[in-house]
C-alpha cells in the first residue's frame, strides 16, 4: 500500500507539472492536502494520459484563434466565408440553423444591434474566429457535436455561430463568438485560455468514444510554429514567398521542453522501481519517447538525464536508456 500510495503521489505531482504547468506564480493560503481517495483518483487520470500520450499516442485536438473582426464588416465577411456565402447551414448559440444569403445577412444585423453597437469599422476586437480540428479519418458529425458542446460549456453568454467543414483533409469547425457577452463582459482568450479550450474540446470527443488528447507540445517533446491562417491558404495556392521558422527556438520554448523532459524522467523512473510488470512496461514506453523526440530534445541532454536517472530495469530502450 505504502509503495502505491508513493507511485500515486509522483504521478500526481510530477504529471501535473508535465500536463497541468502554471502560468503564472502568485501568492495564494495553502491547498488541503489530498486524501487517500483523492490521491488515487488524480493519479489514475495522469496515467490515462500518460497511456495515451507514449502507449496509444492518442490523436491530439487542434483549437486555435484565427483572427477576429474589429468591425462590422470584418465580422460579416468571416459569416461569408465559413458559411460559404450561405450555402452551408449555419447553427447560432440557441441551436437554431441558419442558412441562405439573406438569413447571415440578417445574422448580421443582429450581432451589430445585439449589445453594444458594432460599427461597420471599429478600433477594437468585436469577435473572435476559433477552429477546432481533427485528424483525417475522425467521424465528422462527432467532431460537430463534440464542438457544439464546446462551445455551450466555454462560450456562454456569448453570442456565437458555428459551422462544420467536412470538404478538406481534417474535419474542423469553425466558430466565431462576439467579444461582448450578454452580461457586458468582454472576452479575452490567453495562453491559459486557449490550453484549457482544448482540454475541453477533447473531453467531449472523448465522450464519443473518440481517442483525442490535449498534451502541450512540450510534453510531447514538440516545438513547432503555429501556422497562421493566411499563411497555410498562401502556401496552397504558391503564394507564400517568405520561408517561416517551423520550430520554436526561444529561450522560453526550450525551457519548457528541459521541464517536461525531466517531468517524464521522474515518472519513469518512479514507475520502474515498483517491480509490477504493467508499471515497468509503462516505463520502457517513456523511455521509447523519450528517444524517439531526441531531435526536439537535446540528445545529450537526454543522454546526461537519463543515464543517471533512469534504473536499470528501464535502460534498454535505445541508445540514451543502454543496459
Amino acid at each position: 500500500m505504502a509503495q502505491t500510495l508513493n507511485i500515486d503521489g509522483v504521478l500526481v505531482q510530477w504529471g501535473d507539472r508535465l500536463f497541468y504547468p502554471g502560468n503564472r506564480v502568485v501568492k495564494v493560503p495553502p491547498q488541503p492536502r489530498l486524501d487517500g481517495a483523492s490521491m488515487r483518483q488524480r493519479a489514475a487520470a495522469n496515467r490515462q494520459r500518460i497511456e495515451a500520450t507514449v502507449v496509444r499516442r492518442a490523436p491530439q485536438v487542434m483549437v486555435k484563434v484565427t483572427g477576429g473582426g474589429r468591425g462590422m464588416q470584418a465580422i460579416a465577411a468571416h459569416f461569408r466565408y465559413i458559411s460559404k456565402n450561405g450555402r452551408l447551414d449555419v447553427e447560432n448559440e440557441q441551436g437554431d440553423t441558419i442558412r441562405g444569403k439573406s438569413a447571415v445577412h440578417e445574422l448580421a444585423d443582429d450581432w451589430r444591434f445585439g449589445g453594444s453597437l458594432i460599427d461597420d469599422v471599429g478600433y477594437r476586437r468585436e469577435a473572435f474566429n476559433i477552429m477546432l480540428s481533427m485528424p483525417r479519418g475522425t467521424d465528422p458529425l462527432i467532431v460537430q457535436k463534440a464542438a457544439r458542446e464546446f462551445a455551450q460549456t466555454e462560450l456562454a453568454d456569448h453570442k456565437y455561430v458555428m459551422v462544420l467543414h467536412d470538404h478538406q483533409a481534417n474535419p474542423h469547425v469553425h466558430i466565431s463568438v462576439r467579444a461582448e457577452s450578454l452580461s457586458g463582459r468582454r472576452l479575452n482568450p490567453r495562453k491559459a485560455d486557449l490550453h484549457r479550450w482544448r482540454e475541453t474540446f477533447a473531453e467531449k470527443l472523448r465522450g464519443y468514444g473518440v481517442a483525442a488528447e490535449a498534451t502541450r507540445q512540450a510534453a510531447r517533446g514538440q516545438s513547432r510554429s503555429p501556422d497562421a491562417l493566411w499563411r497555410l491558404k498562401a502556401r496552397d495556392d504558391g503564394r507564400l514567398k517568405k520561408v517561416w521558422p517551423m520550430n520554436k527556438a526561444g529561450a522560453q520554448a526550450r525551457a519548457s521542453r528541459t521541464d517536461a523532459l525531466g517531468a517524464w524522467v521522474q515518472i519513469g523512473k518512479a514507475l520502474a522501481r515498483t517491480g509490477e510488470s504493467k508499471d515497468v512496461q509503462l516505463a520502457s514506453s517513456i523511455a521509447a519517447f523519450i528517444q524517439e523526440q531526441s531531435a526536439t530534445w537535446s540528445p545529450s541532454k537526454i543522454d546526461r538525464v537519463s543515464e543517471r536517472d533512469m534504473p536499470p530495469s528501464v535502460q534498454g530502450v535505445g541508445p540514451t536508456m543502454r543496459r
